[in-house]
């Protein structure tokens, strides 16, 4: 059951749900053909970019990528001197574009929900976990770098 509390899980079944509502219960709602497609592949493609900058920068200083775990390293450099979160934010940018993609404007109140998962369920956990292990090394870097953007 761990490997369901993973954020990729999350961010797999509101796409399915948006999917799922713009398959089923579209309500002649629409953002409109192409420039929706266009933003939308915007924003994936943006929100993948970030998660294989995250990943790179996380393997380079060799410290673990799992959520639920304590890092080895703090890491500071890469796309983590702009967001603490850059994976995170890459799954709302990937989810938020496959909305406008799939034409689901019902499934617009996803985005939020999903953000509020990914930061009840892992991002605290994650920072005070951090805040124990690095103290003034974390204090330091919370103070210059946003949660998420």
């Amino acid at each position: 059951m761990k490997w369901i509390d993973l954020p990729p899980v999350w961010l797999a079944g509101c796409i399915a749900l948006a999917w799922g509502q713009a398959q089923y219960l579209p309500l002649g709602l629409g953002f409109g053909p192409v420039w929706a497609d266009l933003l939308g592949g915007l924003l994936v493609g943006g929100g993948l970019v970030l998660m294989a900058l995250a990943v790179t920068e996380m393997r380079r200083q060799k410290t673990t990528l799992m959520p639920h775990e304590t890092p080895s390293r703090l890491v500071q450099s890469g796309i983590f001197t702009r967001s603490r979160n850059p994976i995170y934010l890459g799954d709302v940018l990937v989810l938020a574009g496959l909305i406008l993609y799939f034409d689901a404007v019902l499934a617009l109140p996803l985005i939020p929900v999903l953000t509020w998962i990914l930061e009840k369920r892992f991002i605290i956990g994650e920072e005070n976990r951090m805040r124990r292990t690095f103290r003034s090394d974390w204090a330091r870097y919370e103070q210059k770098v946003r949660r998420w953007v």
